[in-house]
């Protein structure tokens, strides 16, 4: 069991967050601002917390506090505080919290907050500087702005599973990437209302949507509707638009290249020995078109020779190519523990776990030292504790803020 307080370092050191997200979106983008350095107090509904913590198997732990590994990958640098939202009690601590904040994140059903009490008004009423998050499904109007929301569902009705596997065979992308990037986009939005509260001194409300995540990655495959009347289809692991681009087999397994210029191109018929400047090859569009026909000549290649031979000749020449991992072969990848992308943690009833680490990092600075992912309400006594002193000290100068420990529950 570890006590130490680990530092709110990192370029939102000093902001606080309020976390009144549950799932994944809201809270993936509250775990964004905690990595940058913000104090985050995450509230949790008494007896069973966020819906993520009965997210499982696997579960690991004593069997009397076990901790479900969905939770703990979109949790760490937090406080959990419980609190009934509908009860007098947990009402007056949100207004507390409220009155302190930097940011508030929620994620309810459109019209949810409105109901427990916590209007826009009333929000920016208790706060004007509040910069709030609101995540939805679909969106906040609209004919269908009502809608419950859920990751497969969303990608799904926003195209992206067309656009993926096998031609006929629709698939999910394999992490939930409609959450993911709602919440990725909704910390851009904070941070942009953020930096321009500098010079308002107000707060603005910053809302995404879960269909708006799906819509924003639609890059090249959307203009191809949008502009050229062309409806995308799913090409497995073959890219739409160049060529050769993709998995390839080789006589132990598979590469995957990329081949995005004319002289990456070139490179690579050097290497396997095709003719560049066959008719069907002289050119991207043409390469395209023949696509399949391609694959089919480098993979008559590549099967003479094992995937590690093929990736060394592969990268000699210049050419961008690489193997397929699996999930344990990254972690273990030193490249990617190199790069500090697997932390250590000392959480307060699983002792040291390894978490997925930031995707950023800053010269000079940044957060270094991180809390897990928290116990449910291990942090109800330190927060109102924290606020008692806030308040008695209102008129004489604010309290300090202590900043979470990593050890047991109090």
């Amino acid at each position: 069991m570890n006590d130490q307080t680990p530092h709110h370092d990192g370029p939102l050191s000093g902001h606080l967050v309020l976390d009144l997200s549950r799932a994944l979106a809201g809270p993936h983008a509250g775990m964004m601002l905690g990595d940058l350095g913000a104090r985050v107090i995450k509230i949790e509904a008494p007896g069973r917390g966020d819906d993520t913590r009965g997210w499982g198997p696997p579960f690991v732990g004593p069997e009397d506090a076990r901790e479900s590994t969905y939770f703990l990958s979109c949790n760490r640098n937090k406080e959990s505080v419980t609190a009934d939202l509908k009860s007098e009690e947990g009402h007056t601590l949100v207004a507390r919290l409220v009155r302190r904040a930097d940011v508030l994140i929620e994620n309810f059903r459109p019209g949810v907050l409105d109901r427990l009490g916590f209007p826009v008004e009333r929000l920016h009423a208790l706060n004007p500087a509040l910069v709030i998050l609101s995540i939805s499904g679909f969106g906040h109007d609209g004919p269908e702005g009502g809608r419950a929301g859920y990751d497969q569902i969303a990608q799904g009705e926003g195209g992206l599973m067309s656009l993926t596997g096998e031609p006929g065979a629709p698939a999910k992308a394999g992490t939930p990437v409609a959450d993911l990037l709602a919440g990725i986009f909704g910390v851009s939005g904070v941070l942009a209302a953020l930096l321009e509260r500098q010079g308002t001194g107000r707060g603005r409300v910053v809302r995404t949507s879960l269909l708006s995540s799906m819509v924003g990655i639609h890059s090249f495959q959307g203009t191809r509707w949008t502009v050229a009347g062309e409806i995308p289809r799913a090409t497995g692991n073959q890219h739409p638009a160049i060529a050769p681009y993709g998995l390839f087999r080789c006589a132990d397994g598979e590469l995957q290249l990329a081949a995005g210029s004319e002289s990456l191109w070139r490179a690579v018929a050097e290497v396997t020995g095709l003719d560049p400047d066959d008719p069907r090859y002289a050119g991207n569009a043409e390469r395209v078109r023949h696509r399949t026909e391609l694959a089919a000549e480098l993979e008559a290649v590549f099967s003479r020779g094992s995937t590690e031979q093929w990736i060394g000749r592969l990268d000699a020449a210049g050419v961008p190519a690489g193997r397929v991992r699996s999930i344990d072969e990254v972690y273990s990848w030193e490249q990617t523990r190199q790069q500090g992308l697997v932390l250590g943690v000392e959480h307060a009833t699983l002792g040291t776990v390894s978490l997925p680490g930031m995707p950023w990092s800053f010269d000079g600075g940044g957060r270094t030292r991180h809390l897990p992912p928290p116990t449910l309400g291990q942090h109800d006594r330190s927060v109102r504790d924290w606020l008692d002193l806030e308040d008695a000290a209102r008129d004489t100068g604010p309290a300090p803020a202590p900043t979470a420990t990593a050890g047991a529950p109090r």
